[in-house]
């Protein structure tokens, strides 16, 4: 018996073109998944499509767009016929400075990518899922959202607010077959730590018990059984992936 098998299964994961989004699209096509590389990088995502088995294709969607949302899951959906998983990955890191150095533009932005983001897929996806009585969401949170990182005062605010929206929303659709769980990292070596200063990526490792940064590889393996069939009695949680750093 093959666990976590997810043949058959079509599942879309955003900001799939590099790092944890990638090694999450190649965790769960290696599972069996079809894959859907959603990035507004569109030739990263067809790279990375093209190198995945079980049909992936790449979508180019702006998570930001409600409008560019509802076109790729309708594609999805044409393509397909089912949605079973959707990883909501895509983010940024914002500007690295304190609150009084921060305009109304940065926090507009990672409000915008962060958090309306997962909001437009999710309300994108469920209406499917409920009327075929399954479906998993994993959102890609941080552990800035459950302890706050100075100088990230918007990644930790849209961060925590992932939690949230993933405990309500698991609730809500707690009864009709879908699991809604969120994974929340400390710092992981990818591209989006190049947004970060030294020091405040020293800063986080050193509160790491297991002083090194996550592979997005690890990562991968945590958002694998939370996308999982085997996920059946799991959801509104937020599993940490910290190398030992927890606060709750």
């Amino acid at each position: 018996m093959a666990y976590f098998d997810l043949t058959g299964q079509t599942a879309i994961v955003t900001g799939a073109a590099t790092g944890i989004g990638e090694a999450i699209a190649r965790r769960l096509a290696g599972a069996g998944a079809t894959v859907v590389v959603a990035d507004l990088d569109i030739e990263g995502g067809q790279q990375v499509a093209a190198s995945l088995p079980h049909n992936a294709f790449a979508l180019a969607v702006d998570i930001t767009s409600a409008e560019s949302v509802n076109k790729a899951v309708e594609e999805v959906l044409t393509r397909t016929g089912r949605i079973d998983v959707l990883v909501n990955n895509a983010g940024i890191g914002g500007k690295a400075a304190p609150l009084w150095e921060q305009t109304l533009e940065d926090w507009n932005r990672i409000i915008n990518i962060n958090m309306t983001g997962i909001f437009n897929f999710c309300k994108g996806v469920v209406s499917h899922m409920r009327t075929r009585g399954y479906g998993r969401i994993v959102s890609i949170a941080s552990i800035a959202g459950k302890e706050g990182n100075p100088n990230m005062t918007g990644y930790s605010a849209t961060k925590a607010a992932v939690i949230g929206f993933t405990k309500s929303l698991a609730k809500e659709v707690a009864t009709e077959g879908i699991c809604v769980n969120a994974v929340s990292p400390a710092v992981v070596r990818t591209k989006i730590l190049d947004q970060l200063t030294p020091q405040q990526v020293d800063y986080m490792t050193q509160k790491i018990p297991m002083r090194r940064t996550g592979t997005p590889e690890e990562i991968a393996a945590v958002v694998h059984f939370l996308a999982s069939p085997d996920c059946s009695f799991v959801t509104g949680q937020t599993y940490d992936a910290s190398g030992g750093r927890a606060t709750y």
